[in-house]
């Protein structure tokens, strides 16, 4: 039962060993058979939280641009350690990461008249673009600094 369980659950997607423990408490699988079961597939590497947490933070941080706060949160949450999860994080660069938030920003910014704003109006496209960045995992410094270079930036298009 253990086994078909979980082998139900990594068929829709790659599971961290914690999801899967979970998954087969809720199920009330004995602990000493769920164990076995996990230890198992760990052995024939169908679940591998380091390879789960790279996957993960590629992904999400690719495809949604997540700041590496929001992705370490996720992964925590996900039951990762915090070595695999700093081991993971490593493949984000501080490089990688403003980029991703002047995407953001400028993708927000697309139709707005940045010439055309007065001093209120870029403060509130401020702090409501700043906010978004930091729901996002971005850092509040990284993101103010952002904000305020696509503001002042004359020329709309984006790179």
């Amino acid at each position: 039962m253990a086994r078909a369980i979980v082998l139900r659950q990594l068929s829709a997607g790659p599971r961290t060993r914690h999801q899967l423990a979970t998954k087969l408490k809720d199920r009330e699988v004995p602990e000493a058979a769920a164990r076995a079961v996990l230890d198992r597939f760990e052995e024939l590497r169908l679940i591998n939280d380091a390879e789960f947490a790279e996957l993960w933070v590629r992904s999400r941080a690719e495809h949604r641009h997540l700041g590496s706060s929001t992705l370490r949160r996720e992964l925590r949450e996900k039951g990762v350690s915090d070595v695999l999860i700093e081991a993971a994080l490593e493949q984000l660069s501080a490089a990688d990461e403003r980029e991703s938030a002047r995407y953001l920003v400028a993708k927000k910014l697309a139709r707005v008249d940045r010439a055309s704003l007065d001093r209120s109006e870029k403060d509130k496209h401020t702090r409501r673009l700043v906010a978004m960045l930091v729901r996002k995992g971005h850092s509040p410094g990284v993101a103010f600094g952002i904000v305020a270079e696509e503001l002042n930036r004359e020329d709309d298009s984006w790179e």
